[in-house]
């Protein structure tokens, strides 16, 4: 697969709240930068902290707006938007959100997630 394809299953897989494959999308050494866990190296660390996504949110959807792969098919931007509702506080969730990807083989090796961290704070509420 091509970053195009990869970042296709990506939102598909999240939308669907199917985690398991979407960690599946990313190589075993992966490297990634998000705003929210930070610094998260290798598919192992990925995959534990992903299991308890469906504890954090009574929904989610992540909807992209805009794709740009480059000519190589390995380097990838998107611009998405994120609605979700928080299971423990029942606040909604709304923001904008921009990631940058790097695939090699099929596979995700790098990502980096950059989106406004205050529509975040509901899930520390009660």
């Amino acid at each position: 697969m091509d970053a195009r394809e990869v970042l296709t299953k990506y939102y598909e897989y999240a939308n669907a709240g199917d985690w398991q494959r979407w960690c599946d999308l990313f190589a075993e050494d992966q490297v990634m930068d998000e705003q929210l866990a930070g610094h998260i190296e290798g598919l192992a660390k990925l995959r534990s902290m992903m299991a308890g996504m469906g504890d954090m949110y009574a929904s989610f959807r992540n909807e992209p707006v805009h794709l740009i792969v480059d000519a190589d098919g390995q380097k990838a931007a998107a611009v998405s938007h994120l609605s979700a509702v928080s299971k423990a506080s029942g606040k909604a969730i709304e923001a904008e959100v921009m990631n940058f990807f790097r695939v090699v083989d099929g596979k995700i090796v790098y990502m980096a997630n950059y989106h406004d961290t205050v529509p975040f704070q509901v899930l520390s509420q009660v």
